[in-house]
């Protein structure tokens, strides 16, 4: 059973950062993604980085050039470091663990990125 666990969530002015963790527990298999979405109010949730298991990443180009997503393998951690933070980053950001095939999705419980004026 794979486990996701978010932390790193909170309330920070824009232009602050923010860096979130998830910690990731169990066998998600060899080919996989490791990626964080984001939900606002009202808005569909939305992916916001991921990385494969070769390494290979994408930002959404709202995001590009302000987050770092990184992961340490032999922590079994994925991190989201936010920099810059503006008021349309506010949202629920959800860490997601997947197999390439698609068969195998997994959620975090999510946490609350809050970024006021």
């Amino acid at each position: 059973q794979v486990q996701l666990v978010e932390s790193g969530g909170g309330l920070v002015q824009a232009g602050g950062s923010l860096r979130l963790s998830c910690a990731v527990s169990g066998d998600i298999g060899r080919d996989n993604i490791l990626g964080w979405y984001r939900q606002a109010p009202g808005k569909q949730r939305e992916l916001v980085a991921h990385v494969t298991n070769m390494g290979s990443e994408y930002y959404t180009r709202s995001v590009k050039g302000r987050f770092t997503i990184s992961k340490d393998n032999a922590r079994n951690i994925l991190d989201l470091q936010m920099n810059d933070l503006k008021l349309e980053d506010t949202a629920v950001y959800y860490c997601n663990a997947k197999t390439l095939s698609g068969k195998l999705d997994y959620w975090g419980q999510g946490t609350q990125v809050t970024v006021s004026s």
